[in-house]
């Protein structure tokens, strides 16, 4: 199967094409290097997919380059768009409109525009952020959206345009993807800086008390949805919930961290981020259900292996 995948320099986006390619797909990496949220980890990205067979490199800006050839596939998996909720204020916003919004309704017109009977399945990332704060049960597929920052209120555009090019005939599902973590996260980001922070006997930068609770779900749990949703005959329209479903707090997470780097944690709390849900919550049930699967990696397992490949890197770039 020949697989597009966008956003491949990228956290996510750089695990599925490599494990696209290690299942046998001919696969289409696809970024843009100069917009990524994270540059230097990018590019780190971009040279590891360069030395995998199967995979071809692709630089390409989605919200202004011709994207005919794109849709010359069997499926795309479009990962590509400009990340984070605390970014996407001020400034912020514009470059999330135009990543995020602009950039998927023109890979979803070019997708639209092959001719028929060789258009692409496709799957658009979502985040669980387009729900906002969960209350007492986990959020389910049809909960109405409740976006608290730009950067959802992004995502939920971009839901809103994959629902119409379904409505025109476009093989389209959504996955919502839930607080992922795992190797290679951009620098920016949660586990990542604590790790850093505590290795270099830093305090942890936390934002509010910690008391925060987040479907913790790993990138290989994420991968593995991602391609299961690319390859199963799915209803198009189907949007599914990627996330563990057993909630941790930041708290239990810096607790675990601090075990397994052997360090007793010292904590800077900063004001809360506008726009960041006091808890994210997962009800898997439909993706059990449709695709066979299920989050398998446990929040201490999945930090363990974080822990030892963050290691591995940084010593090895040393």
């Amino acid at each position: 199967m020949r697989v597009v995948v966008t956003g491949a320099a990228g956290f996510i986006g750089g695990h599925v094409a490599e494990a696209m390619s290690g299942a046998g797909h001919e696969v289409v990496a696809v970024d843009a290097l100069d917009r990524s949220a994270a540059p230097d980890a990018a590019r780190d990205n971009w040279a590891a997919l360069a030395d995998r067979p199967g995979i071809t490199l692709v630089e390409s800006d989605l919200a202004t380059d011709d994207l005919t050839k794109l849709a010359e596939a069997d499926a795309v998996v479009h990962l590509a768009g400009r990340p984070g909720v605390r970014s996407s204020w001020g400034p912020g916003a514009v470059a999330a409109e135009r990543d995020n919004v602009t950039a998927t309704r023109r890979l979803l017109a070019a997708c639209q525009a092959a001719p028929p009977g060789r258009r692409p399945r496709v799957v658009v990332a979502s985040s669980s952020s387009v729900y906002g704060s969960a209350g007492a049960r986990p959020h389910r597929e049809d909960d109405p959206p409740r976006p608290a920052s730009p950067y959802a209120r992004s995502k939920v555009a971009v839901e809103h345009l994959t629902a119409r090019a379904v409505e025109e005939g476009l093989a389209a599902v959504t996955l919502r993807y839930f607080s992922v973590y795992g190797p290679r996260q951009r620098p920016d980001m949660a586990f990542h800086r604590f790790i850093e922070a505590a290795r270099n006997d830093r305090p942890l930068p936390v934002f509010g008390d910690g008391g925060q609770s987040r479907a913790f779900t790993h990138v290989a749990d994420v991968t593995a949805a991602t391609m299961a949703a690319a390859t199963a005959d799915l209803p198009p329209g189907t949007v599914l919930n990627v996330g563990h479903p057993e909630p941790a707090t930041v708290r239990d997470a810096i607790t675990l961290l601090a075990g397994l780097l052997g360090v007793r944690p010292r904590v800077r709390e900063h004001p809360p981020a506008a726009g960041d849900a006091t808890r994210t919550w997962a009800d898997t049930a439909k993706a059990e259900r449709l695709l066979g699967w299920s989050a398998r990696i446990g929040l201490a397992e999945g930090l363990a292996d974080q822990v030892r490949r963050h290691r591995d890197r940084t010593e090895h770039a040393a």
